[in-house]
């Protein structure tokens, strides 16, 4: 399997796309796994946060171009896409906030990754693309997720000259949320895991999925909707305990209910 869990602590977890060989690309077997892998830890209790990154070079390169040019049947290749298509939606969907870790290449699929994650950090040489008009293949897919973080006109100069961008320019647009050295950026990004993890489980989940959902209503009914999803969350039990320690001028104590 070449997709790795490590845990940085008991609530902190990181995927390791382990594919160097084929600068840890999309395929469908590692599409697979990973679906795997996010249900799992989506589902475990313990963890809190997960933080996505790849081995070797860089992040990811997308899809593995030797075996889609060995699909040749459309069926094949509708399976593909569809498959990455969840795995971008299994993120979205989940419960657990997922970080990217970036160095290197981020590029089509692999830059898609970066985009469906709530946060993304990257090394401050990361550089990010979706070149598949480069090969005669429009980044239809990647366009979803990438188009989804930043403006219009910024995401058309990416996908109809397929330029790569440098990461202060990533962050400059809202690809990335910063940028740092290779020696800090694990233990910057690993500070913000830490300090999502101390926060209550189910209000980050309601939170979470509250945001996404919202972005795709009207004004008015994204007010309806929030307006519902404050009160159920200001009926949980972690709700009053914060408010409770926050008059109390005390640390809450969580009990993720």
């Amino acid at each position: 399997m070449n997709i790795k869990i490590v845990f940085y602590s008991k609530d902190v977890a990181r995927i390791i796309i382990n594919d160097p060989e084929t600068y840890n690309s999309l395929s469908f077997k590692n599409l697979n796994d990973l679906i795997k892998v996010f249900k799992k830890l989506d589902n475990d209790k313990n963890t809190k946060v997960i933080i996505i990154e790849g081995s070797g070079k860089g992040f990811s390169a997308g899809h593995n171009l030797k075996e889609v040019n060995g699909l040749k049947k459309r069926a094949k290749y509708q399976k593909l896409f569809n498959l990455c298509s969840k795995l971008m939606l299994q993120i979205v969907e989940g419960k657990k906030p997922v970080i990217a870790k970036v160095h290197g290449a981020a590029f089509a699929a692999g830059c898609q990754l970066v985009a469906s994650c709530d946060l993304a950090y990257s090394s401050n040489d990361a550089i990010f693309a979706t070149p598949g008009v480069n090969i005669g293949l429009f980044c239809s897919t990647p366009m979803v997720a990438v188009s989804r973080k930043i403006n219009r006109k910024r995401m058309m100069k990416m996908l109809l000259t397929g330029e790569p961008i440098k990461a202060n320019y990533a962050k400059e647009i809202g690809l990335i949320n910063n940028h740092f050295s290779k020696s800090r950026l694990n233990s910057e990004v690993l500070k913000v895991a830490k300090t999502i993890a101390s926060k209550s489980n189910l209000t980050i989940k309601i939170g979470k999925q509250t945001f996404y959902k919202q972005l795709e209503m009207p004004l008015r009914k994204a007010y309806e909707y929030t307006s519902k999803m404050m009160v159920v969350n200001m009926m949980a039990m972690d709700a009053k305990e914060g408010i409770s320690a926050f008059l109390e001028k005390r640390k809450p104590k969580w009990k993720h209910k």
